[in-house]
């Protein structure tokens, strides 16, 4: 296996998707895959499934002990945030430090790059981490995990549009290494979590899923105006914000 592997589907591409998007443990997968990272992204919905049944797991269980929904929830988000390492949320909180806290391309990515915090990337975290933990709880007050378990997969194919749709906006990072992948491969990636979140909650999936689509848009649409494109901080974040408006929208309609 090479750079210029075309296989569209591949054995390894859901282990080798755990290995990007989680820090799960995992058996050291040989360091040919890592050529088809760019391939490998269709299967981000079901690493999205995967992790979102373990913290389930972990909710339904606390919920089981009698612990009210806000508790349950907290653990719940704690579970999501420790298998995947935070990386998330890291390039949510860098994001929002770059694209307000730069008035050029260059500076906007210079402090996106930067190891440091600031105050918008702070206060980003706070208020998204509540709102999420609350939409959560409601959704567990109603009995509706497979409502998270639905979130979880939606938000994970909305990464491999952003990297199909958007150019790479500077040339090293993550993003850039893993590589652009084809169109076909990212519209795979959608079709298969749109049948998991039908599967997991019926019709009710279409309204959260089309403003969720409709928000990472947005975001899609400012990252292009600050930056040029995207970065791996870019896509971290649009897991974020795909998360909670389809939260956002279930909840609602509970």
């Amino acid at each position: 296996m090479n750079k210029n592997d075309t296989k569209l589907f591949s054995a390894w591409d859901f282990p080798l998707s755990l290995v990007l998007l989680t820090r799960l443990p995992m058996p050291r997968l040989p360091e040919r895959l890592f050529a088809r990272q760019a391939n490998a992204v269709w299967a981000f919905p079901l690493v999205g499934l995967s992790v979102g049944l373990l913290a389930c797991v972990f909710g339904w269980i606390a919920s089981a002990t009698g612990l009210p929904a806000l508790a349950c929830a907290v653990i719940l988000v704690t579970v999501l945030v420790i298998t995947t390492g935070a990386m998330h949320e890291d390039g949510l909180a860098d994001t929002a430090d770059g694209f307000w806290g730069g008035f050029s391309t260059e500076r906007r990515l210079e402090i996106m790059k930067d190891s440091y915090i600031g105050a918008y990337g702070v206060l980003t975290l706070i208020f998204s981490q509540l709102l999420r933990v609350a939409l959560i709880a409601a959704l567990l007050s109603a009995n509706a995990f497979t409502g998270i378990l639905a979130a979880c997969v939606i938000s994970r194919a909305v990464m491999p549009i952003l990297m199909a749709t958007l150019p790479n906006a500077r040339n090293n990072g993550l993003s850039h290494s893993v590589g652009g992948p084809k169109a076909e491969t990212a519209a795979i990636g959608c079709g298969l979590a749109v049948v998991l979140s039908l599967l997991l909650i019926g019709p009710s999936a279409l309204v959260p899923t089309v403003f969720s689509a409709l928000t990472v848009g947005v975001l899609a649409l400012i990252a292009k105006a600050k930056i040029k494109g995207q970065t791996g901080d870019v896509l971290g974040a649009s897991q974020q914000i795909s998360e909670l408006a389809f939260l956002m929208a279930l909840a609602a309609t509970l």
